[in-house]
This record gives structure tokens, C-alpha cells and sequence, in this order.
């Protein structure tokens, strides 16, 4: 094992014995990553503040239910994705959608990719802009699966979908996202 999995096995373990400093270290390294993968899934920065809180809480309070320590970021991340997910969808149902400042959730949604030069770094902003002008299941059916690495079969559960209609879904995304993606480069719709 190398240490910083050795580390996490030691702070998890202190975690379950209710160490808050282990907890306070736990959250600082976890917390980034974790708010990033709310914030594309709720596409509301304070929503997404709140899922965190939630989400640490829920994890601190169930810790000693997590039966292998070194799948702690796996489940943390699990716990996360669906809150986002049970939000978004509540919010869906009582018609209350917001649509925040789409350069605001871009700068936010690219801070964790290395980009090598600028003509990337334009092409992933434009990606997802894109990506988040997709209807509301594509959007984030296909985030789960490009950007959080979901298999069908997880994502399925999540969404509540057969593995086969999990198939569809992303298959049409990621139609609609290159179609999206030829048309602003072109200025006309691709023949389908």
C-alpha cells in the first residue's frame, strides 16, 4: 500500500472511533472533489454547499457501517451523487429549476482537468458549456458517465433505469452533445 492509502486507512479508522480531527482532515481532503461532482449534477453553487454538508454528516454518521476502509472515497462519492441526484430531482418536480451563470459553472467544472494549452482549454469550456445546454437526463446521465466514471449499471441504479434504457440514454446524449458541438462549429444541423 502506499502511504496516502495507508493514510486514508488510518484516518477512516479514526473516523469510526470519532476522532473530529481525523473527521476535520477527512473533509479537507475530500471536500473539492466531492462539491465539483454536486455542483455538475445540481448546477447551483449554494446546492451544492449544502449536499456537501449533508452528504459529511451522513458519512460521519455512518462510518462504522462502511465495511471496507479502502473504498471510503468510492462511497463518499456514492452518498454525494445521490443527494445531488435526490435534490435535482425534487427541485425537477416542484417546477423550481434555477439556471446559474454558465461561465460561473465552467470555471468551476474545469478546475480539476490539467489542460496542456489554450486551444484545449477553449475546447473542454466550449464541451461543457455544451454538455450542460443538453436536456436535464442527458446532462446527467452523461456527466455521471464521461466525467465521474459511472458504469452503465451504476448509473442505471441511480437513475432508476434498466441497464438497456441507461444504454439508450447515453447514446442519445452523447448524440445530442456532438450534434450540439458540430452545429456551433458549422453554424447548421449535422444530417442525422
Amino acid at each position: 500500500m502506499t502511504p496516502t492509502i495507508t493514510h486514508i486507512n488510518d484516518l477512516v479508522a479514526r473516523c469510526q472511533k470519532g476522532d473530529q480531527r481525523a473527521q476535520m482532515e477527512v473533509y479537507e481532503r475530500y471536500y473539492r472533489a466531492m462539491y465539483n461532482t454536486s455542483v455538475r449534477i445540481v448546477k447551483d453553487t449554494a446546492e451544492a454547499e449544502d449536499i456537501m454538508q449533508e452528504a459529511f454528516l451522513k458519512a460521519f454518521s455512518k462510518i462504522n457501517t462502511l465495511q471496507e476502509v479502502s473504498t471510503f472515497g468510492a462511497w463518499l462519492k456514492r452518498i454525494v451523487v445521490n443527494l445531488s441526484i435526490n435534490s435535482f430531482n425534487h427541485k425537477v418536480k416542484l417546477n423550481e429549476v434555477t439556471y446559474n451563470d454558465e461561465l460561473k459553472n465552467q470555471a468551476d467544472e474545469s478546475k480539476g482537468i490539467i489542460l496542456e494549452n489554450d486551444s484545449k482549454d477553449e475546447k473542454v469550456k466550449k464541451i461543457l458549456k455544451t454538455l450542460n445546454s443538453l436536456k436535464e437526463n442527458y446532462r446527467v446521465a452523461l456527466t455521471l458517465h464521461l466525467i465521474e466514471g459511472y458504469d452503465y449499471e451504476e448509473i442505471g441504479k441511480v437513475l432508476n433505469l434498466s441497464y438497456a434504457n441507461c444504454r439508450t440514454t447515453i447514446s442519445r446524449a452523447k448524440e445530442s452533445l456532438r450534434k450540439k458541438l458540430l452545429k456551433d462549429e458549422t453554424g447548421m444541423m449535422p444530417d442525422t
